[in-house]
Parts: C-alpha cells; sequence; structure tokens
C-alpha cells in the first residue's frame, strides 16, 4: 500500500511538473473547430462505437495484463467467431483489432498475406453480426510491455536503445520507421483489394472504420512535450502520408505519448494535417489507465480519491487535446481488475465520463480473466451486467449530448438534425433494464422499430430540419405500453 501511495504522490507530482512545462513552453496552436467532431458512417451518421480490444491471434499473454498492449484471443479461442456472442454479454458493435508488426512483416520488406488473409475472414465474420473494426499495431520493442503500466518500472537499457532507433534519435538509427509506414500502407493496399463490398448487416469494407497507427507510443530516453512535438509528431506525419498515398477514405487514429496521457497528464501533441481530398480524417485515440487502479490497485478509500482527480484531469485534457487536433475522440482502451473492490463503481464512473465526452471507446480484452467481462471462455463475469450499458449506437444528425441514468434508467439523447443523413436513430438498451422495450418521449413526429433479438431501438424522424435539436427520453415500458 505504501509503494502504491508513493506512486500516486509521484504522478501527482509529475502532473504538477508536466501542467507547469507545458505553460512555459506554450502547448502547439489551437487549429481546432470550437464544436466536436464525430465518426461517421456511410449514411453520414455519428457513431459511437462501444466494445472491446481484441488480439489477431491467440496468445499466452496473461489475463491480468492491463492495457491493449496484452490483449488476447476472444472467449471462445476463435477470434471473431464470437462476436454474436460478445454481443449478447455487451450489447457493443465494435472490435479493436490489434495487430503485431512481426506478423504483418516477418522480415524486412517480406509480408505474410496469408496473415491479412486471415484479418480479412475476421473482419468478415465481424460484420455479418454488425461490429465495426478499427485495426491497431502494436510493437512491444518501442513501447510499454504486456503486463505493465505506461511507464515500464525498469526500463533496460535495450529497451531504451530499441526506442530511441525507432525514434530516430540517436545517430545510428535503421531506417525503421519507413518500414512500419511502409507495412501500414500494405496494409491498406491489401485490405482495400480484398475486403468484400457485400450486403448484409454491414459490409465488410464498410466494417473496418480506420487503423489507429501505433498502440501505446513510449518515447525511450525522450519524454513528454520533447517527444510529442518531436519525434513521436515527425513519425505521425510520415506514417499519415504514406497510408494517404494508398488509402484516402479510412479514418487514421493517433495516440498520445502513453507514459504521461493515460494517467491524465497534458499531451502535447500538435495538430497532424491529413493530405486526403476533402474534410481531414484524423482521429484522436487517447488511453485511461489512472495509477491509483492500473495495474494492481482498486477504487476504494484513497485510491477512489486520487482516480477521480486523475479521471477529471484525463477528461479535460483530452477534450483540449482533440480540439487541437481537429479530431473526433475514440478511447482505445481502457479498463481495471474488475475482481478488485471498488470495480463496478469505477465502470460506472468512466461510463459517464465518456458519455459527457460523447466518445465511444474499447474496453478491456476479450480474454478472459479479472480484465475481461469473460470469467471463463463462453461464462460472462458479474462486470458483465455492469459494463452493459445504453448508448447510441448511430445518430441520425449531429449529437449535442447524451447520458444514461443506471439509478433511474432513464436513457436522454439530444441531437441536431444535419442535411444529407440519411437513415434512422439506433440506441442500444441493456435487457436486464429494459426487458420489454423502451417507452418513447420525442419531440417530433417520427417512426419507429423494436428490435427485441439485438435490442436496438431504430427511430427515424419523419420531417427532418437541417439546425433543429431533438430531445430523445427512453424509459422502461411496462406490458401495458406500446413500445413501437
Amino acid at each position: 500500500m505504501r509503494g502504491r501511495a508513493r506512486r500516486w504522490l509521484g504522478g501527482l507530482a509529475v502532473l504538477a511538473c508536466a501542467a507547469g512545462l507545458l505553460l512555459r513552453l506554450g502547448t502547439p496552436a489551437a487549429v481546432g473547430t470550437t464544436t466536436p467532431r464525430f465518426l461517421t458512417d456511410v449514411e453520414g451518421r455519428a457513431l459511437i462505437l462501444y466494445g472491446l480490444n481484441a488480439d489477431d491471434a491467440p496468445t499466452s499473454a496473461p489475463a491480468s495484463a492491463s492495457g491493449s498492449g496484452a490483449l488476447s484471443v476472444s472467449p471462445s479461442g476463435a477470434g471473431p467467431a464470437s462476436a454474436s456472442g460478445e454481443y449478447g454479454l455487451l450489447g457493443d458493435d465494435f472490435a479493436r483489432v490489434l495487430l503485431h508488426w512481426s506478423s504483418v512483416e516477418p522480415s524486412p520488406g517480406h509480408y505474410d498475406d496469408a496473415y491479412l488473409a486471415a484479418l480479412v475472414r475476421r473482419v468478415d465474420q465481424y460484420a455479418a453480426v454488425g461490429d465495426h473494426v478499427v485495426l491497431a499495431m502494436t510493437q512491444d520493442a518501442y513501447g510499454p510491455p504486456p503486463g505493465t503500466a505506461a511507464a515500464p518500472a525498469v526500463a533496460d537499457a535495450a529497451r531504451i536503445h530499441a526506442a530511441d532507433e525507432f525514434w530516430r534519435t540517436r545517430d545510428d538509427a535503421p531506417d525503421l520507421q519507413d518500414r512500419y509506414a511502409a507495412a501500414w500502407a500494405h496494409i491498406a493496399r491489401y485490405l482495400a483489394a480484398h475486403l468484400p463490398h457485400t450486403r448484409g448487416v454491414l459490409s465488410p469494407a464498410d466494417a473496418v472504420v480506420g487503423y489507429d497507427l501505433m498502440d501505446r507510443p513510449w518515447g525511450g530516453s525522450v519524454q513528454g512535450p520533447a517527444f510529442e512535438t518531436g519525434a513521436l509528431a515527425a513519425f505521425y506525419e510520415r506514417v499519415i502520408a504514406r497510408v494517404r498515398s494508398v488509402d484516402q477514405d479510412h479514418w487514421l487514429f493517433v495516440e498520445p505519448e502513453a507514459a504521461s496521457a493515460d494517467d491524465g497528464l497534458p499531451s502535447a501533441l500538435p495538430y497532424l494535417p491529413d493530405p486526403r481530398h476533402g474534410t481531414a480524417r484524423i482521429g484522436y485515440a487517447p488511453q485511461l489507465y489512472p495509477a491509483p487502479v492500473d495495474p494492481h490497485g482498486d477504487y476504494t478509500g484513497g485510491s477512489a480519491f486520487w482516480a477521480d482527480r486523475l479521471l477529471n484531469s484525463w477528461a479535460i485534457q483530452v477534450t483540449r487535446t482533440a480540439k487541437r487536433l481537429d479530431a473526433p475522440i475514440l478511447v482505445s482502451g481502457w479498463g481495471a481488475d474488475f475482481t478488485a473492490p471498488g470495480a463496478h463503481l469505477y465502470v460506472d464512473h468512466v461510463q459517464e465520463l465518456l458519455d459527457g465526452l460523447m466518445a465511444g471507446s474499447a474496453c478491456c480484452t476479450t480474454v478472459p480473466g479479472p480484465w475481461s467481462p469473460w470469467q471463463k471462455p463462453g461464462k460472462g463475469a458479474d462486470i458483465a451486467g455492469v459494463l452493459q450499458t445504453a448508448y447510441p449506437r448511430a445518430i441520425a444528425g449531429v449529437p449535442v449530448e447524451f447520458d444514461y441514468d443506471k439509478g433511474t434508467l432513464v436513457f436522454t439523447l439530444q441531437f441536431r438534425d444535419e442535411a444529407g443523413v440519411i437513415g434512422p436513430t439506433d440506441v442500444y438498451l441493456p435487457p436486464s433494464d429494459f426487458p420489454l422495450g423502451p417507452q418513447i418521449d420525442f419531440d417530433a413526429e417520427y417512426t419507429s422499430t423494436w428490435d427485441e433479438n439485438r435490442h436496438v431501438l431504430s427511430l427515424t424522424v419523419t420531417h427532418p430540419m437541417p439546425g433543429t435539436v431533438h430531445t430523445l427520453r427512453l424509459t422502461p415500458a411496462s406490458a401495458s405500453q406500446n413500445v413501437g
């Protein structure tokens, strides 16, 4: 306990120092819009993705490891074949699949297309159940290793040397970044050629939202604003340009320095231009692992007190950085040891925080264990009922705000009609809270359908007027109420 307390206090000291440093140095110029941006689907609807992290193949990584860098195979052991099982457990519509550079490119300049063919099959299986997919790349040699906090407790000289070579902060650096960027370009080119545009719940070609360019960046011997505004920004610009040479359509997600931003510290990541034709599609994909709960803490007493402060700081910093980047927010990893004291309250707090940001997220891991909603293959853990929450899957317009009060079981959504957006607004409602569907309170003429199998309400405004703000309020229906 004393060790954890010292770590928290040290983290707060670093927070104060980092904030002061940014004030002295100045942050990159704010060029973002005054209103938040959102990911959109092919119909123009805003997507609020909610799902899990999953690895590219079965591994022997320990299930207790924190962060997406430690992810493993899905509960069934068969990867995406269990997507329907995950939907039944959580009602989620999103998978963040973690790829490994060494699997994409086993040797310099040689790509494993059999690996990518298996990835195509996996995306097809996710699409068949209506799940969107973001592909994220990891290379543990250049970031926090599995089973550790964002900053390794002991960063050995070899790891620092490897990171410095990759980030080009050493004179003897090989051309690793160009290879990494070329690997991403090969992935994008391969998927464009092989993902089918079939009709169904969701076309596999439309299921892939975009690419998270590096999971949990770590700067080696260079940390903080110097890393983010220097080596990391240059790396992102290099990879973005290479991917855009073959792919003009997908979103490209960037993450801040993991060692600081995951814990609620300010990020100095500057605006990153997108060379694509049309509106930029750069997304911001921070992760959330505050020190009091990660990797072996809990959410009680003093730890909950400090965790709440770090969570609030994290939300402020994420909002500021997303505005500077002019980017929608997709939280690419969060979680905790769900068997630890206070875990249920922590989940409620984080979900409320993310709803306030109107941000989608990938939680925890699909591998059964204390960091997963699965206790063992095919058996949900107690935390699954808490992770299962009401959320808007797709919004036919621009979201203004939404909220789900788990105490009163009231879901509220405000959105603004937008020209050119078609399709219904879809809201998932947990069967435990809405066993008979919703009672609908809406302020305009509408039509609706209730999918009792997927527990999704689809509501369409009969006469949308661009600029008009609507309020939707859903409460559990009784047996005598018509739920559409």
